[in-house]
Order: C-alpha cells, then structure tokens, then sequence
C-alpha cells in the first residue's frame, strides 16, 4: 500500500495552496504565481544555502499554524522560514510588507550609481524592476556613495563593485560549480567587496555563470560590453551536442549575427542548466547551433518591444558585411567613452 503524502495547506493573500513539508513560503508563494509572488535578490533555487541576505521577500506571518495560531511578531524573510500546516500569510495585501519592501529598496540603492544609461544589465536587471515597483521618487541619503577601485578579474567577465549588492550568489556559483573557489566576499561591514584577494583571473570552466546569476550589472560579460541594448536583440533558443555541460542556451541576435550567449532561464530569472565556458564565450556563430525557437519573453518586459512570435532563422553561411561593420563603428565609438 503506497504511503499517504503528507502536504501541508499554506493561505498566501486569501489564496490557499497545498505543499510537502519543508517548502518555504517564497516557493509556496511561486507554486501560486502572479503578483503575490515576493520578489528575490539573493535566494537562487539552483544553487544551495542561498537566500536571506536582500530581505526584499519579507512578508508577514499572521497566523502560524493550526495547532499555534499566533502570529510571528516581526516582518521574516520568506525565502528562509518554512510552511506550518494552516499557516497564513500576507504579502501584497499588507501595508506594513509595502512599506518595509519600500525601505528594503532604499537600502540597496543608497551605494548603487546611476549607471543604467550605460549598463549592459539595463533592460533585464532585477533592481530596476524592484525600484520601479517599490522605490521611492528621491533619497533621503545625502552622503558620498561608497566606491571601490576596479579590479581586473580575467578577459571574459567584468566586474564592477559599486554597482553590487552583496547577494553572494555569484559565490555560491564558485563553491558549487567549480573545483577551486577563487573569489569571495572581503573585508566586513560597508566595506565589503566581491574580489580575488591577489587579483587572480576567474578562468575555471563553469565561472561564466557568476554572469547569468548576478542580479545586477555587477559581473557583466566583456565579450558584449558595450555592443547593444537588450532589447533591440532577438533572443533564440538553441541548444548543441556539448561534452562539458548541456549545451542548451539563448543566442541573442543583432540581424545575423550573435552577440551574446546565455544559460536560459525561468520566469524568475533563474538559469534552469548551468552552461560552460566554451558555450558562452566561444561559440557565437550560428553554424555552432541547433536553432529551436524564439524565446519566451514576459510581455511587460521591454525586451518584447522587438520580440517575435514568427521564427525566421537568420542564414548560416551568409555573412552581412555592413551590419557587421556597423556594429563595429559603434563599438568604436562606445570605447572612446570609457
């Protein structure tokens, strides 16, 4: 006789869900879906132990259980506290949630420089979604904005420490992915930072990740730095026979050529497999490829202001000599402002 499943039965915003016993209540909440989902800056459901360093998922338990109905006093982060049967709790419909995820949001922008006009993150970064949704019109921080001297890093990856948040998703990336971690978090307080400690270069197979996962334009990939804005590219699942890694990736296209690589990702914004180096970085022609189909992209996103539903592969042997040279002369002209 097959063992009863035991499920428990969570209320999120008065919508009741059923989950297993040690779900939290972020995931119960993306079980659910729509707006009542909290938003996450750090927690990455691929990648273990991450969660509870943003605080932006903070939500409110207003019953506990069936069995101990009373509420926790203080706002929790839903990406560390687990469901109890009969629990219920308020996201959206709470102002104290709004309120305390508006100061959350002022919080991680009091050291983020304006740097939006000129981030390749721009147009798919997770801070300006959660600024526009929950931030404030002005700043009441009056200080100067912590800075720290740019380090170089390798030849593939960018690393830009006043634009970083300090999720450590992009360490967890290094721990759990590669064999020899080869950055950190240093130093304590304000004046942390995301580096290599000697200045060593990220070279390992699988680092290029740190890119797909960071949140913000912190690590940034140097192949693409500066050559186009996301959304006038044509992302394009693809994917082909890889002996390293499972080789199923986004191409993004300007016309016939492929800008950039990445690992796809979820509607959260989660790279469902990682991908290696060779994939991301060495593989940018479309005779590289098994082309599928377009890819998915969220309607309110700007990047489906030239997305396409039609698909219309680009040729794998003919070559656009005047598209190339003019993504040439503008990359020519991107440098002289650096």
């Amino acid at each position: 006789m097959a063992e009863e499943v035991v499920k428990f039965k969570v209320t999120i915003d008065g919508i009741p869900v059923e989950v297993k016993p040690g779900t939290t209540i972020l995931n119960a909440a993306r079980q659910i879906g729509g707006d009542i989902v909290p938003p996450a800056m750090c927690y990455y459901s691929k990648l273990e132990g991450t969660g509870g360093k943003c605080r932006t998922c903070l939500v409110k338990v207003s019953k506990g259980s069936e069995k101990d109905p009373r509420p926790m006093p203080k706002l929790v982060a839903s990406c560390r506290t687990t469901v109890m049967d009969g629990m219920e709790v308020q996201n959206i419909t709470s102002p104290d949630v709004v309120e305390a995820r508006k100061g959350v949001v002022e919080m991680l922008l009091i050291n983020h420089p304006l740097d939006c006009p000129v981030c390749d993150q721009a147009g798919e970064c997770k801070l300006q979604d959660l600024g526009y949704e929950h931030g404030d019109e002005g700043t009441r921080y009056e200080f100067e904005r912590r800075t720290f001297e740019r380090i170089d890093i390798g030849d593939k990856i960018q690393l830009h420490m006043n634009r970083c948040i300090l999720c450590y998703r992009c360490v967890f990336v290094a721990n759990q992915l590669t064999d020899e971690r080869e950055h950190g978090v240093l130093n304590r307080g304000d004046h942390s930072e995301i580096s290599t400690f000697i200045h060593k270069a990220l070279n390992h197979d699988f680092v290029g990740n740190v890119i797909d996962v960071c949140p913000v334009g912190a690590l940034t990939d140097k192949t693409f730095r500066f050559k186009n804005r996301v959304w006038f590219t044509k992302p394009v699942d693809a994917h082909r026979d890889c002996p390293t890694c499972a080789g199923k990736v986004t191409l993004w296209y300007k016309g016939d050529e492929v800008l950039r690589v990445t690992g796809r990702k979820d509607e959260y914004g989660e790279v469902e497999e990682f991908i290696c180096n060779t994939c991301r970085f060495e593989t940018k022609h479309t005779s590289d490829w098994t082309l599928e189909e377009p890819t998915p992209v969220d309607h309110e996103s700007v990047i489906g202001a030239n997305h396409y539903l039609n698909f219309n592969p680009p040729s794998v042997i003919h070559e656009d000599k005047k598209l190339q040279l003019a993504n040439e002369e503008q990359l020519a002209r991107t440098e002289r402002l650096k």
